[in-house]
């Protein structure tokens, strides 16, 4: 029985030292795994730096391109649009609006009661999802879908909102693409952006297209102006604020539009406007240089894109773009340092299957154990069992990723400030500037919108800084649009 015992004492012994190596080199991979990872993620780190010298270089030569741009059509990356808006609402419009804004994955249609007295007495709106296969179908497809939308939203109009005896409907189209604008009223697509391709609708009016569809809808309205969402928004701004001058979007793509003076564009040749001044939309999401700080990652989802080679900004900054170039990092890490376990997830390798507003919920969570994280990539990736160190490598490439953009976003803006003198004295003193800010990239991501604030300020100092104001707007491109339909009304 002592033989048997000790036996059994032996092999007993044997198996707690077998498991506890088991344990041990398990853990051993795991580190191993995060150290290879953390190896990768210091490599990112590096090659997304943007220290404060290369962003001001990077807005040194935003500011080149804006003046080639203005100089000359086709002389920069910067499409530097006439927007044809050189009256900006004053406050003194009066009667019901409508706007509709399109510029993504979703369209928004809305009214607006202006009293005359700056001030919007009431306003109703309503989003409608566009359906993926419109996007890349036909042109009367999509406008057709846009007008019957339009129409059901204009038969629920209330008593609140009354439109002027005699008076036809006017609508203020916020169409967020590459436009050539013909006037205040008409202009040809230059090209899609944000997933959208009707090759057809290359060349063509947009509006003539809209108010094709509205009329085999059955709405009887006028498109009094068009607009890109940014013009909208610096209108929408200027509304309320008269220091807005500039107005940025930060959120499915990205765009800025700001107030020129009308002797500082060359390519305008038609008589200056009376109030000396006109709306350039930049399209700024085209912008390139040397200086930009583009990885594989950037260049792999560039090729894989439906225009690679254009709005290489715009992939590098905005709401459409980063949570896929994350998804990229995150695959090369669990290929080649096993991140999430010995076998690739197979679902990260789908294009935009994680998409931004997860990446935000993934950077913003705070719990001890990031069970945010965790549950994130265990619904969207079926990656079901991740430790603790795993989770902290995802936020700090969420980290990388978002502050690379954050501070890109910041140094365009600082290109458009010095373009326009507000980065310095003018005639012995700082002009207040208020830049409107819109998009659900800059509104909801709070760690990418503080980091765009701080940079701006970093980059301009404390003298100028506080004379500089980021101000959101809420809706903006949305309200703004009916108010240039207002202020470019038929019957002013």
């Amino acid at each position: 029985m002592g033989k048997v015992s000790m036996g059994v004492a032996v092999v007993g012994s044997a198996a707690v030292c077998a498991a506890a190596a088991l344990i041990m080199r398990h853990r051993m991979r795991i580190s191993n795994r995060c150290v290879t990872a953390a190896d990768i993620l210091k490599e990112l780190e590096e090659k997304c730096a943007t220290p404060t010298a290369k962003l001001r270089q990077i807005s040194d030569a935003m500011s080149v391109e804006m003046h080639a741009g203005l100089a000359s059509e086709g002389g920069s990356k910067l499409k530097m649009l006439i927007s044809y808006v050189d009256n900006l609402p004053t406050g003194e419009e009066q009667g019901v609006f409508y706007a509709l804004d399109l510029g993504g994955t979703n369209f928004r249609v809305l009214r607006v009661q202006l009293t005359g007295k700056s001030a919007i007495e009431c306003q109703e709106f309503a989003e409608v999802s566009i359906p993926p296969q419109l996007m890349v179908g036909t042109a009367q497809a999509l406008f057709d879908y846009i007008a019957l939308e339009l129409a059901k939203f204009v038969a629920d109009e209330s008593e609140k909102f009354q439109l002027l005896a005699g008076r036809q409907r006017e609508l203020g189209f916020t169409f967020s693409f590459p436009v050539m604008q013909l006037s205040i009223d008409s202009g040809t697509l230059i090209r899609w952006t944000k997933g959208f391709s009707i090759q057809e609708m290359v060349g063509k009016d947009v509006v003539a297209e809209l108010a094709a569809s509205m009329k085999r809808q059955g709405v009887n309205m006028r498109v009094s102006a068009l607009v890109n969402d940014t013009v909208g928004t610096l209108a929408g701004g200027r509304y309320g604020n008269k220091d807005v001058n500039i107005a940025v979007i930060l959120g499915t793509g990205s765009n800025a539009a700001y107030v020129e003076r009308a002797q500082a564009i060359p390519k305008w040749h038609g008589p200056h406007p009376k109030s000396g001044e006109m709306v350039i939309n930049m399209e700024w999401g085209n912008f390139r240089s040397s200086h930009l700080p583009i990885t594989e990652y950037d260049t792999a989802l560039d090729a894989e894109s439906l225009y690679p080679g254009e709005q290489i900004f715009e992939k590098m900054i905005s709401g459409m773009y980063l949570g896929d170039v994350l998804r990229r990092v995150l695959l090369r890490m669990a290929e080649e340092a096993n991140l999430f376990g010995e076998t690739v997830p197979p679902k990260l390798k789908t294009q935009f299957i994680l998409r931004t507003p997860e990446m935000s919920a993934m950077h913003h969570d705070k719990s001890p154990d990031l069970n945010v994280v965790g549950s994130k990539l265990k619904d969207i990736l079926d990656i079901s069992e991740t430790n603790l160190s795993t989770r902290k490598i995802v936020v700090e490439v969420c980290n990388v990723m978002a502050t690379r953009g954050a501070r890109l976003a910041a140094a365009g803006i600082l290109g458009i400030l010095k373009k326009t003198g507000r980065d310095s004295l003018r005639d012995g003193e700082i002009p207040q500037t208020a830049i409107a800010m819109d998009g659900g990239l800059y509104e909801h991501y709070t760690e990418y919108r503080h980091c765009v604030e701080n940079t701006l300020y970093e980059l301009l100092g404390d003298e100028v800084g506080k004379h500089v104001k980021l101000v959101l707007s809420n809706d903006g491109s949305g309200i703004g649009a009916a108010l240039l339909a207002a202020s470019h009304s038929q019957y002013i």
